[in-house]
This record gives C-alpha cells, sequence and structure tokens, in this order.
C-alpha cells in the first residue's frame, strides 16, 4: 500500500536530516510554526491506536485528528481533539477508540487555520484465529555511526504489520564521543551530554528529522520500550555509569526529565509496561527491565581488584553476588504480573508468548581462547580485560554483566514461570549491538528461542576485537555457549519476524553498508522454530 504524503514537509525535514544538522537548523525546526515533525502511532490493540504529531501555534493549540479507512478520507471512521501545549514540547498524542479489529487505517492532524499534517498509516491488531502477522525488531540507533538504512528499508515493505523497539532509539553522548568521528552529515545536537529536560528534547528532535525513521511511523504502528541510553549508558534504579551526580545533578532528577521527554515524543502511554494481543496467535509482553527496579551491575574487574588468587575470586564471585536471588532486572511486583500474564496467554490457547524487552537472555561467555587470539602488542588494558574474561569463562562466567547474564536467578525464575505455563517463547531483545540466535533452557529442558537483533547502527564486536575475523569469533562462540545457534558480531540492520499458529521465522536483515543511505545488498540469515518444540529448527 502506497501513501500520498505532503511532500513539501517530507523535503524541508529530509534536508535537515540530510544536511549536517547544526544548531540554528535544529532551533528553527523547533521554533517554527506549524507541523514539524511528521506523525506515528503506537500501541494498538483490536479497537484502538495511540496517534502523535508535533504542532507549534502561538500557544496551546487545539487539533483535529481524522481517522480513515481510505487515503482521501471520503471514509472517516474516527477521530477527536487534542492540545498541543508549549508544556509538552508541542507534542501532542491521542488514542482513538472504536476501531474495527484488523484493519488498516489512514490519519492525520488538522490544525485550526486548516493546516494539515503528513498523513499517516497504522493498523489495529486482529482477534480470533489469525493466518500470518509480520513484526520488525529494532534497537541501537546511533546517528553519528551512519544512515538509517535498516528502517528504510523495513518501512518500504508489503509483509510486515508491525513494529517493535527495544531501545537505544538515540544516545545521550556528546557528539565526537561515541563514536570518536561523527559521520557527515549525522551530526547532532546539543554539542554536549544531554542531561536536562530540554537537552533530551532537542535530541529527540535532531533524530526526528531524519527521513528514515519518520517514514518508518509514518507507514506502521509500534511498539517501543527505552533502554539505557535514553537516559544514561548502563544505567539501574538509582544511577548510571554515564552519570556524574557531582556535575550533572541528581540521578532521579535526570531520570525524570529523560522519562518526560520519552513519552512526549514517542507514541507510547505513560504504563510501564504492557501486553498486546494479536488474536489467538500471540500474546506481545512488553516489559520494563532497564530504569525502575534494575539492581545495580555487577562487576568482574571490582570483584577481582586486589585478589591475588584469582580463581578463588572468580568462585566467590560466581557463587555469592552472581548467583544472589535478590538480584532483579523488574522488581517483584513487575515479575509477577509477566508470570500472571504467560500463564493466561498460554492457558487460554493463544499460540505463541513473545517477550519483547531490552536486553540479551540467552547465556553466553567469552571464548576461553580470548587471551590467546589478543596481539602482543596490544595495550596492557585490552590484554587485562582479555584475560579476565578468558578465565571468567572457564568459571562459568558470562561476559556481559548488564544483561539477563549479569541475574541468573531473575532469569531462572522467569524461565520456570514460561516452562511451568508450558509457553511457546519467543524472546526479543536489542542493547549488544550484534546478532545473536538463543535456545533458552533449563538444564536441558528446552524453554523458548531468541531473536536478538543487531544495531541499527551502533558498532559492535568488529571494534573491540577488531584483530579476529568476524567468522572465526562466530565459530568460537558458537563452540563456547551450545545454546547460540547463530552470531554474527560485524553487521548492522534489523530483524523481521513472520508467525504462523505453526512456525515462526525470524530474519536477520544485514545492510551492505550504513556509510551511504542505501537498502541495495542486503544479505538475510533465517532460522524458524516450530510450535511445540522451543528449539530452532535444524538445517
Amino acid at each position: 500500500m502506497t501513501l500520498t504524503i505532503d511532500r513539501r514537509l517530507l523535503i524541508k525535514a529530509g534536508a535537515l536530516g540530510l544536511a549536517a544538522l547544526s544548531t540554528p537548523g535544529v532551533a528553527q525546526v523547533l521554533t517554527a510554526r506549524g507541523f514539524t515533525h511528521g506523525i506515528a502511532s503506537g500501541e494498538p490493540s483490536a479497537h484502538s491506536v495511540l496517534l502523535w504529531t508535533r504542532y507549534v501555534g502561538p500557544g496551546e493549540t487545539r487539533l483535529h485528528c481524522e481517522v480513515s479507512l481510505d487515503q482521501d478520507f471520503s471514509r472517516v471512521a474516527g477521530g477527536g481533539d487534542v492540545m498541543a501545549s508549549p508544556e509538552h514540547d508541542n507534542c501532542a498524542k491521542l488514542v482513538v477508540t472504536g476501531l474495527e479489529p484488523n484493519k488498516w487505517y489512514f490519519y492525520r492532524f488538522v490544525a485550526p487555520d486548516g493546516t494539515r499534517s503528513e498523513v499517516g498509516r497504522t493498523r489495529t491488531l486482529p482477534v480470533g484465529d489469525v493466518s500470518r502477522f509480520g513484526i520488525g525488531l529494532f534497537s541501537c540507533s546511533n546517528m553519528p555511526f551512519g544512515w538509517f538504512n535498516a528502517y528504510a528499508h523495513a518501512a518500504e515493505r508489503g509483509d510486515l504489520d508491525l513494529m517493535v523497539h527495544v531501545g537505544d532509539y538515540f544516545y545521550e553522548y556528546r557528539p565526537g564521543h561515541y563514536p570518536d568521528t561523527v559521520m557527515p552529515g549525522r551530526m547532532i545536537e546539543p554539542a554536549h551530554d544531554i542531561v536536562t529536560l530540554a537537552d533530551y528534547r532537542m535530541r529527540f528532535a535532531c533524530y526526528r528529522l531524519d527521513p528514515d525513521l519518520r517514514r518508518l511511523h509514518q507507514q506502521f504502528p509500534m511498539i517501543a520500550q527505552w533502554d539505557d541510553h535514553e537516559f544514561a549508558n548502563d544505567d539501574w534504579q538509582n544511577g548510571a555509569e554515564n552519570h556524574h551526580p557531582d556535575t550533572q545533578g541528581p540521578w532521579s532528577a535526570r531520570k525524570a526529565a529523560a522519562m518526560r521527554a520519552y513519552r512526549e515524543w514517542m507514541p507510547v502511554s505513560d504504563d510501564l509496561y504492557n501486553s498486546f494481543q494479536i488474536g489467538s496467535l500471540a500474546t506481545i509482553f512488553r516489559p520494563e527491565t532497564r530504569v525502575t527496579a534494575r539492581s545495580e551491575q555487577l562487576s568482574l574487574g571490582a570483584a577481582l581488584k586486589g585478589q591475588t588468587d584469582i580463581a578463588k575470586a572468580l568462585a566467590a564471585f560466581r557463587d555469592g553476588p552472581w548467583m544472589a536471588p535478590e538480584r532483579t532486572l523488574m522488581g517483584a511486583k513487575q515479575e509477577a504480573w509477566l508470570a500472571k500474564g504467560l500463564a493466561a496467554s498460554a492457558k487460554g490457547g493463544t499460540r505463541w508468548q513473545i517477550l519483547a524487552q531490552e536486553i540479551v537472555m540467552g547465556n553466553l561467555r567469552a571464548p576461553t581462547a580470548l587471551a590467546d587470539l589478543t596481539p602482543a602488542d596490544a595495550d596492557p588494558a585490552s590484554r587485562q580485560r582479555a584475560e579476565i574474561l578468558a578465565a571468567a569463562s572457564k568459571m562459568g562466567l558470562p561476559f556481559n554483566m548488564d544483561s539477563w547474564d549479569g541475574y541468573p536467578a531473575a532469569r531462572e525464575r522467569l524461565l520456570r514461570a514460561a516452562r511451568e505455563a508450558d509457553c511457546n517463547l519467543i524472546v526479543l531483545s536489542g542493547d549488544s549491538h550484534n546478532a545473536w540466535g538463543n535456545e533458552l533452557s533449563l538444564g536441558s529442558e528446552p524453554v523458548g528461542v531468541e531473536f536478538a537483533g543487531q544495531s541499527v547502527t551502533s558498532s559492535g564486536y568488529e571494534s573491540f576485537l577488531p584483530t579476529i575475523a568476524p567468522r572465526n569469533l562466530a565459530a568460537l562462540l558458537r563452540q563456547t555457549n551450545p545454546g547460540l545457534i547463530f552470531t554474527d558480531t560485524s553487521r548492522r540492520g534489523y530483524v523481521s519476524l513472520q508467525l504462523t499458529p505453526e512456525a515462526v521465522q525470524g530474519t536477520w536483515h544485514f545492510m551492505s553498508t550504513i556509510a551511504t543511505r542505501t537498502t541495495v545488498g542486503t544479505r538475510d540469515h533465517t532460522l524458524g522454530v516450530k510450535w511445540g518444540e522451543r528449539r530452532f529448527t535444524k538445517a
């Protein structure tokens, strides 16, 4: 289905997105009158959908929203009025109800002077038996690294129904920090780490000028959840690695500012966690694992600091802090909500239980040969890090304490709840920048599979371990981790999933480049899982 859109607005946004975004350019758009950042939709149900736009008027402005079954709005099916207010950065959100299930709709906003927004396309979720449903999975879109070709590729597809973004929609860093060099045409504002409400709003404003991200939002509804970089790197309930209270103020203030800006600029409700029903085919659960209840991440380096017997220190760390049952990602209340929801979904006859969340769930240890593969002339810090990871792997410890691997008791509680409920569990993840196809088990008992998506642009292990060929690293990782069926550690892109009652097929789409704006040369890798097997189908 093709959209006719307001070309004047798209050209204006495209020019700003394709040019190096300077402060005057962004400021001009932020203060310009009218619809400045397109439209978006999200969190659909069978009879409703949340619609978003941004309109700058002389003050608080009432907008009228129209929802239609056709592109020329001759069959208006619903709508309503909503206020665009400077108090909320002129962003406006409206939940339109009374819609029919399993329908594509068109929508637009109209200002008091008759000015119209772009036309968006969205859809409601189906009820009853569903023969097929398509999902796009995204994470980790860092504009200075390159072009959002993954968004562009997905936006033009005809076999997807819903987009899921599991976090790192943007990054909080100042230009030139990560990456060290900003790709031409991909400058961001403000020119410092974002900390205040105004900072977070401006960073959103930069990203939402990108024409490919705008197009994705224009074409599809999205279910979205934040990860750490919408706040600060490696955050948790009471702090973050990239937050410095002595110069940046209280973490609570920064967290509140980031949360408010996210809810203003994204097509999301204020619910911390939620679920979405795709007829009898699937329930999508969207938990919150990052900032509201997460225990602080553990550190192998801290555990070994000052220790002379490394093996003894690692064993004590493994059997003590790492396995502590009180460590949590979601908190007791949310864990109970998810366990209850999984059980109700499976008992009610829903075929698939899908967990769309931020971080990798599969158990991943570093190759024990990692230290041997580190060049002799590597800097001492890199060599020491490789030696620690290799030693930890021999003790059964993972390499990423910021993922579910750092919270094994919480992971076991979740997987046990899924297994006891007889779920057919599909986990969708992001965060790591790399592609992982993991089989999830309790001991030898299969529980489900994980499609962990590679980043849209952020660098992966190809930059952290440049001396090891990606193909060789992938082989070593698979040899080390029996549940790891597929991995790619060097290419960017996204994942798409095709759901049917009998199987789920997931495909990692690898862009040929992010250095130029193109979708030519995309490569794919596909894995499938049959209903009831809870393991990937072997070729």
